[in-house]
């Protein structure tokens, strides 16, 4: 497979210390067999590129990469790539080598050398579990034989005393249990004599969502070199992979949706009239760091009174009045995962008739739809199912007109709620979005539901009385075999429970 590749890339061993030489022939792959102890004898613990059980005990235990997530975690994860990349080229009929490119992120800048908080890309970090910038993973796969290769960047002292410590390619196979660490130098000419000695390879990466610019504009003229001269994606693949939660996931789910829920009810707590939207967002955000929380998993949305009807609204800039309801939707992130939540209350502690009618009707949808999950229905249809029962608690208080038939009854419950109720949620707040919304749900996915009502003026069904209101209730919930588990229940939504 990689018969030259000693030649070419002309690898001096000791510049690696203890790293193995990358050799590769299409008759061998060869393996590290490095010890813990022959990667780490005479280095200071400290030079790693990210917090490990020595450092950072506090948050990692012995024999996990990230917190929550154990060495032997990751490798199932890559043991389930090579198996998704070899059924699709075996349904294909297809006997060419594999080659999977996953980037890192990179640094972003929003000024001169100041940059935006770093954020991995989370699919890189699903498979290798290293949370330093511009490193690449890379699959090779052909028949039986695969082997992992993980690209970093290599020591730097005057990089790291402005940057902090890099992990290094001497303890980076230790480290993330890959086959082989190279640094990101070196990618370029190891992908060239891959591909040029078998042009029929398949090269899989993501070529829409461009997270290295620098390095997609080098596999673009690498893809040249091969007989396909195109990618193809391999984003399903790591989505299916990554639909069903593993059990320290949903650990990590539980904890972030726990957070969360607690941060919402101190900001509940400490709400009250005259406060503005941007302290409410402020106590949400302090309350979650407090707890443990890395930072809010996305703008939040702190919208009092009217500000509540723009779905997306994240101005957070308004005074609350008295007799506003406040929709805060708001999630956190913790270690990688993401919880989504929304509450809506009144700043005052008392519902108005108005408010508290449709606030009711938004609670029961949503009960009903939670309940329903039993059935296993998809997303779609449990949107569909939202739209009829939103369509037929309207038709009884008024806001839509009875004696229509089904489709003009979900087309009026449509105007009053014009997004979707559910997505699905993990490591990303809107997870696995090439995963088609059709399919039905399983155990092991962790979905929102989120039904609202949002009332516009221009809407021609409703009276002038509900003019303004804004109402959304948002939950996450874990799929499992017989029922479904609330993960957010801890987050009160009855009427009685939602008093400052």
């Amino acid at each position: 497979m990689f018969n030259s590749i000693k030649h070419l890339l002309r690898y001096n061993p000791n510049k690696f210390g203890c790293q193995l030489l990358a050799y590769f022939s299409a008759e061998t792959t060869v393996k590290s067999n490095l010890t813990q102890r022959e990667c780490t004898r005479g280095v200071h613990p400290q030079v790693c590129g990210q917090p490990t059980s020595t450092t950072h005990p506090h948050l990692i235990k012995q024999g996990e990469v990230l917190p929550g997530i154990s060495l032997q975690e990751l490798k199932r994860r890559r043991s389930k790539l090579v198996e998704s990349i070899s059924l699709t080229a075996n349904a294909k009929n297809v006997c060419r080598q594999q080659i999977v490119v996953i980037p890192a992120s990179s640094t972003i800048y929003m000024s001169n050398k100041i940059p935006y908080v770093f954020r991995q890309n989370t699919d890189f970090l699903y498979f290798s579990g290293c949370q330093e910038p511009d490193s690449i993973l890379v699959l090779t796969c052909k028949e039986d034989k695969s082997s992992y290769t993980l690209f970093v960047r290599p020591k730097d002292e005057h990089s790291e005393l402005w940057d902090g410590p890099r992990t290094g390619v001497e303890m980076a196979v230790e480290m993330f249990g890959t086959d082989y660490a190279l640094p990101v130098t070196e990618f370029e000419q190891f992908l060239t004599t891959l591909v040029q000695e078998d042009k029929s390879s398949i090269v899989w990466y993501d070529h829409a969502d461009i997270v290295q610019p620098i390095l997609h504009k080098k596999l673009c003229q690498l893809i040249k070199l091969t007989d396909n001269q195109i990618f193809a994606s391999p984003k399903i693949l790591f989505h299916q992979i990554r639909l069903i939660k593993s059990a320290c996931e949903i650990n990590l789910m539980r904890e972030s949706c726990g957070i969360a829920s607690k941060a919402i009810v101190k900001t509940i707590q400490s709400s009250k009239p005259e406060m503005s939207e941007h302290q409410l967002f402020a106590t949400v955000d302090y309350e979650c760091r407090m707890l443990g929380a890395k930072y809010l998993a996305y703008p939040p949305v702190v919208a009092g009174g009217k500000n509540a009807t723009v779905i997306h609204y994240i101005s957070n800039n308004q005074i609350i009045r008295d007799g506003d309801l406040v929709l805060m939707d708001a999630g956190c992130e913790y270690h990688g995962y993401s919880s989504d939540i929304t509450r809506t209350w009144p700043i005052n502690g008392k519902f108005t008739p108005e408010q508290k009618v449709l606030y009711e009707v938004v609670l029961d949808v949503q009960k009903n739809l939670i309940e329903s999950l039993k059935e296993m229905p998809s997303l779609d249809n449990a949107f569909r199912h939202m739209c009829l029962l939103l369509g037929e608690r309207l038709q009884e208080v008024g806001l839509i007109p009875k004696n229509i038939d089904e489709n003009k009854l979900l087309a009026s419950a449509y105007t009053y709620c014009p997004h979707h109720v559910s997505h699905y949620l993990g490591m990303d707040v809107h997870d696995t979005e090439k995963i088609s919304r059709s399919i039905r749900i399983q155990s092991g996915m962790i979905i929102t539901i989120e039904p609202g009502i949002y009332v516009s003026p221009r809407n021609p069904y409703a009276s002038s009385r509900f003019h303004g209101l804004g109402i959304r209730i948002e939950d996450d919930v874990l799929i499992t075999e017989n029922d479904s588990e609330i993960l957010t229940k801890n987050c009160p939504k009855e009427v009685a429970e939602l008093k400052p």
